[in-house]
Order: C-alpha cells, then sequence, then structure tokens
C-alpha cells in the first residue's frame, strides 16, 4: 500500500523554520524544520489546520496568544496523550518539573516515563514540552535543541511583563 505523505505548511519564527503537519482532524506534528522532509502542498480540512496552526504559532511569538486552539490529531499511547494534557494545563511562563508531572497524573514515581513521554511530543510549542525543567530547574532535553528551549522560556517570561491583549 503505498501512502500520500500528510499535507504540511513551513512557518517562519525567530528561532527558525517549523514545519507542520496535519491530517482533517487536526495537527499531526509540528516541528524545527532541520527533523521535518520536504512539503506537501495542503487542502481542504488539512489545510484549514495549518493555516490556523501558523497564523497562532505567529501570534505565540508576537505574544499575543497564550492559549492554543489550533485542533491536534496525535497518535501515541494513553499513557502520552495524559501528559500531554497535563502539559498543555502548565501556565504560559512557568515551568514544572517531571516529577511533578507525574504526581499530577497521579503517579508520583514515574517521572522517567513522563521524560520519555515528553521526549516524544510531536507537537511542539503547542504542547509546550519546552515548560519541563530537571528537579533542580535546569534545564533538559528538548528536541528543537536546549537553545531554542532556552529562548522560548525568556520570550514567555519576557512578555508576562508586559499588558496583554487577547487576541482571540
Amino acid at each position: 500500500m503505498i501512502t500520500m505523505p500528510l499535507p504540511t505548511i513551513e512557518i517562519s519564527t525567530p528561532i527558525g523554520k517549523m514545519i507542520a503537519l496535519a491530517d482533517s482532524s487536526g495537527i499531526t506534528r509540528l516541528c524545527f524544520s532541520e527533523n521535518m522532509p520536504a512539503l506537501y502542498k495542503p487542502s481542504g480540512a488539512a489545510a484549514c489546520h495549518l493555516e490556523l496552526c501558523a497564523e497562532e504559532i505567529r501570534l505565540y511569538f508576537a505574544g499575543e496568544l497564550r492559549e492554543f486552539t489550533t485542533p491536534l490529531s496525535l497518535s501515541a499511547t494513553a499513557f502520552q496523550m495524559n501528559v500531554y494534557r497535563v502539559l498543555r494545563n502548565i501556565p504560559y511562563g512557568t515551568i514544572s518539573g517531571y516529577g511533578k508531572l507525574a504526581a499530577a497524573l497521579g503517579r508520583p514515581k514515574s517521572a522517567r516515563a513522563v521524560g520519555a513521554a515528553n521526549a516524544r511530543n510531536p507537537v511542539a510549542i503547542i504542547v509546550p514540552c519546552h515548560r519541563l525543567t530537571g528537579c533542580n530547574g535546569k534545564l533538559t532535553g528538548y528536541a528543537g535543541g536546549l537553545w531554542r528551549k532556552s529562548r522560548l522560556l525568556a520570550m514567555e517570561k519576557e512578555f508576562l511583563s508586559m499588558p496583554y491583549n487577547v487576541i482571540r
């Protein structure tokens, strides 16, 4: 069986180009372009999801959006989906730890499993895995590179100190 690649869109950001992939249900992947294959022109519902994703990423980097509404269509285990759900509840401009997230899931001894699920996060920024740090508060792994993680956290902190006008 031959499968067509999913429709994609390239998004320019201040910290590098990102690629978003979508199906008719929502965004399936959002990552920095060095981790992604060539583009395939979007159409139909997938195109709408990609356009919304691109607009929300633009607003996020402009400091005008703190919560994403872009629909997601993720392939993940039940545990991973729970990790991503809790990750999305970490407030903009704040950080948390793997152990704290594990405790929020009711599994306080599964910080490593949370870390493994976090490492497999297919949707950077929208599922804010950049907001997790090690137990000592130090930055740890990020698929886009620690320098990007540091910039994202600094940007969110900076925008928190400014007046905020809700766009959506």
